[in-house]
């Protein structure tokens, strides 16, 4: 099978919404958050998605619970891309937010997410002013970590390749394109097309449907060629009808079987780097 018919599975494993009274399998600790990426990276998972929760499960900016999180992981599955988040869902100041890209050696990300616009969830607004993004894109450059774009519109697509025309943004370009949160673009054809035209050129891109959306967006990506972001992150829900409480590993397996359907395999860390354009990376854990 040659490489552009494997794809990327992107886990997001925990966000920083759910709680276990509602989602009884979302992952929270150290601990429990690497033995989760192991169980999908040996399901299919070639890139990890991460946030930082406390003890209390409150989602947190602080970069020693990061490094938690990130040791555990790499400790279970040394090869797997890290990926972390700079929300600013629950605060708003870029040092909080830009904390997180100050880890390094073997926990250095190499990517973290990106939000190129400012929206409403269900819950409240996520602000991200143009100096927000700016002010974060500059410090990923710095430290060489490469954008996770999130896209939830078509607006922050073109401002993607706004900022790439001006280099704010320098490829490679890796692009999460969001369907179906409340307030932002709803899964659909036309916006689908409309927000693949206006990335930039050459950008690597998946699908992620928040909540019952999410099999649709993925199984829309798997058939036109491109990736997916696939967790309890954006859906906790296997079956929508009965309300069956998903897991992590069980997602993944789904979406794995889906592509095997269509004839494509996921990509190994390894392979999901190459895809990307992503430098390699080996951890020496000894």
């Amino acid at each position: 099978m040659s490489l552009p018919d494997k794809f990327i599975v992107n886990l997001c494993p925990t966000g920083m919404v759910p709680r276990k009274a509602r989602v009884p399998h979302v992952p929270i600790t150290p601990e429990e958050i690497a033995a989760d990426v192991r169980r999908c990276h040996d399901a299919g998972a070639s890139v990890v998605h991460l946030h930082a929760r406390d003890d209390n499960e409150e989602a947190t900016w602080r970069p020693e619970r990061f490094r938690e999180i990130c040791e555990a992981v790499v400790a279970e599955v040394p090869d797997i891309v890290l990926v972390v988040t700079t929300s600013g869902r629950n605060w708003s100041e870029l040092a909080k937010r830009s904390a997180v890209l100050d880890l390094d050696g073997q926990v250095k990300p190499e990517m973290a997410s990106l939000t190129l616009g400012s929206m409403n969830f269900p819950t409240g607004p996520s602000v991200n002013s143009p100096e927000t993004i700016v002010g974060l894109a500059s410090a990923m450059n710095e430290r060489e970590i490469v954008p996770e774009l999130e896209i939830f519109d078509a607006g922050m697509a073109d401002y993607a390749r706004h900022l790439a025309d001006r280099g704010v943004l320098k490829p490679p370009y890796y692009c999460n394109v969001l369907f179906g949160s409340k307030g932002t673009a709803s899964l659909s054809a036309a916006n689908a097309a409309a927000m693949l035209a206006a990335l930039p050129a050459g950008a690597t891109w998946a699908f992620a449907g928040i909540g019952r959306f999410q099999q649709a967006a993925n199984t829309a990506a798997l058939a036109l060629g491109g990736h997916v972001r696939v967790g309890l992150e954006d859906n906790p829900y296997y079956d929508w009808s009965e309300r069956t409480p998903a897991t992590n590993a069980r997602l993944v397996e789904r979406v794995v079987r889906i592509a095997a359907e269509l004839g494509r395999e996921p990509a190994s860390p390894v392979e999901a780097r190459e895809l990307i354009g992503l430098a390699p990376v080996k951890r020496d854990l000894a």
